[in-house]
C-alpha cells in the first residue's frame, strides 16, 4: 500500500470517528422548569416488571411513625433533656418517589408535588450553601478555624478555638456550648448515662471523633450566615434552586428564637434538620433536581453551579467516619449497603427521606417516607432491575 493511499485511509478513519461522535452522541439531558421528560424503563435498560416491583415495595413499606410529625418527633426524641419543638412542623403525606436514569424520569409513585418536611436531608443542602461560600472565596480554606471568622464568643475557649469549617462539615468538631437555648450534649445523648454524665463529658480533639449532632449542624448554618451576611434560603434560591428550575413552593425555616442581627437587619438562622421543627420543606421533584445537580458534578446545562472541586471535597471519607463526607453519607467499600455500588452517596433524613446519587450509572433515586430499615432492600430491587447489573 503506497503512502498516499495510506494517508487517505487514515484521514477517512478520523473523519468517521468525528462524524459518529457528532451524530450519535447525545447531549446530557436537563429538565426544563415545570417540564420533565419521561422515558420507559425498558428503553433505559431496566426490566420494567422488576422495576415496578421495586416501586410497589416502596409503597408497601411506609415509614411506621405517625403522620402527625409532632407525635413522631416527640416519640423519637422526647427522651432528650430540655427537648421541645420550636420550629414549624407539618403533617406528612404518604410514600412518594422518583427514579431518574440519564436525567429522565423512568418511575414515580405517590404525590411528587406535595411539599413535606425532609429533616436531615436539609444537611446536604446546607453543605452546598457552604460550598458556594468556598467557591466564592468567602471561606479561604476548610481548614481555617471558625474563630477567625466568627468572633462573637461562639468559638471561644481552648477547645472550641481548634474547630475548623471541615470539622463542622463532617460532624467531628465536638463543639461544646449552647446555641439558641440548645446544649450540644443534650442532642441524642447516650441512654446509658444520666444528666451529669452528659453535662461533664470528656471532650474529644476536633477531627478525631464523629458524633451526629443537630446543634452543631445548626452552628454551621449560623457560621455560614455570618460569612454570607444574608439569609441562607435566599442564597440557596438564587444561586442553586432557581437555576435548576425548581418550584417556588419549597421553604427553609429555623426556630422561633434563632433570629440574629446581621448588619442591622433581623435574619433567621435556619436549622439543618427538623429535629426540633424547621428545616427544609420541599417536594420530591425539587429533591430530584438537586440530586441531578450532584450527579452531574455540580454542572447544570452550561453553568458550573458548584465547583467540581467542592463536590469531590464533599465526598471524601472523613477520618473520624469513613461513611461520611461533608453532610453526605457515603457507600464507599459498600459499608452502609452491600447490594449498592460503592460509588453511591446519599442524603438521609428522619422518617425515611433519601436522595440517592449514583454518578457511575447516571441514576438518582428519591424516596420519601420509606421505613428506614428497608432502604437497602428497596435499592437492591432497583439495581436488580437494571440490566447493566
Amino acid at each position: 500500500m503506497n503512502s498516499i493511499l495510506w494517508s487517505r485511509l487514515h484521514y477517512l478513519s478520523l473523519f468517521l470517528i468525528l462524524f459518529n461522535s457528532t451524530v450519535f452522541s447525545q447531549p446530557e439531558y436537563y429538565p426544563e422548569k415545570e417540564k420533565w421528560l419521561h422515558k420507559s424503563s425498558s428503553e433505559m435498560g431496566f426490566d420494567h416488571e422488576k422495576l415496578e416491583n421495586a416501586v410497589e415495595f416502596a409503597g408497601d413499606n411506609e415509614y411506621s411513625g405517625d403522620r402527625d410529625l409532632r407525635v413522631a418527633i416527640l416519640k423519637s426524641f422526647g427522651y432528650e433533656p430540655y427537648m421541645e419543638i420550636v420550629g414549624p412542623v407539618k403533617d406528612r403525606g404518604g410514600p412518594a418517589g422518583i427514579i431518574l436514569k440519564d436525567g429522565y424520569i423512568i418511575a414515580e409513585w405517590g404525590d411528587i408535588n406535595r411539599v413535606d418536611m425532609t429533616f436531615s436531608v436539609t444537611k446536604s443542602y446546607l453543605s452546598a450553601v457552604v460550598g458556594l461560600a468556598y467557591d466564592e472565596g468567602l471561606i479561604n480554606s476548610v481548614d481555617d478555624k471558625l474563630h477567625e471568622y466568627i468572633w462573637d464568643g461562639t468559638f471561644s475557649g481552648i477547645h472550641n478555638m481548634k474547630i475548623s469549617w471541615e470539622h463542622l462539615l463532617n460532624q467531628s468538631s465536638d463543639w461544646s456550648g449552647q446555641l439558641f437555648g440548645m446544649y450540644d450534649w443534650a442532642d441524642r445523648p447516650s441512654r446509658r448515662e444520666g444528666l451529669d454524665d452528659w453535662r461533664y463529658r470528656e471532650l474529644h480533639e476536633p477531627g478525631t471523633h464523629y458524633k451526629y449532632n443537630d446543634v452543631r449542624v445548626n452552628l454551621l448554618a449560623y457560621s455560614a450566615l455570618q460569612v454570607w451576611r444574608k439569609p441562607l434560603p435566599r442564597v440557596l434560591k438564587e444561586r442553586i434552586m432557581d437555576k435548576l428550575g425548581a418550584s417556588s413552593a419549597w421553604r427553609w425555616y429555623g426556630y422561633e428564637n434563632s433570629w440574629h442581627n446581621v448588619d442591622g437587619l433581623k435574619v433567621q438562622s435556619v436549622s439543618g434538620g427538623g429535629h426540633s421543627g424547621g428545616g427544609l420543606f420541599i417536594n420530591t421533584l425539587d429533591h430530584a433536581r438537586f440530586g441531578l445537580l450532584f450527579m452531574r458534578n455540580g454542572r447544570w446545562k452550561d453553568e458550573q453551579i458548584l465547583s467540581s472541586e467542592w463536590i469531590e471535597m464533599s465526598l471524601r471519607p472523613s477520618p473520624a467516619n469513613p461513611s461520611y463526607g461533608y453532610l453526605w453519607w457515603l457507600n464507599q467499600g459498600r459499608r452502609t449497603m452491600e447490594s449498592v455500588p460503592g460509588s453511591v452517596f446519599y442524603a438521609s433524613g428522619f422518617g425515611g427521606n433519601y436522595i440517592v446519587v449514583d454518578r457511575e450509572n447516571d441514576m438518582v433515586v428519591v424516596t420519601r417516607w420509606l421505613e428506614p430499615s428497608r432502604l437497602a432492600d428497596f435499592l437492591k430491587l432497583v439495581y436488580g432491575s437494571f440490566a447493566a447489573n
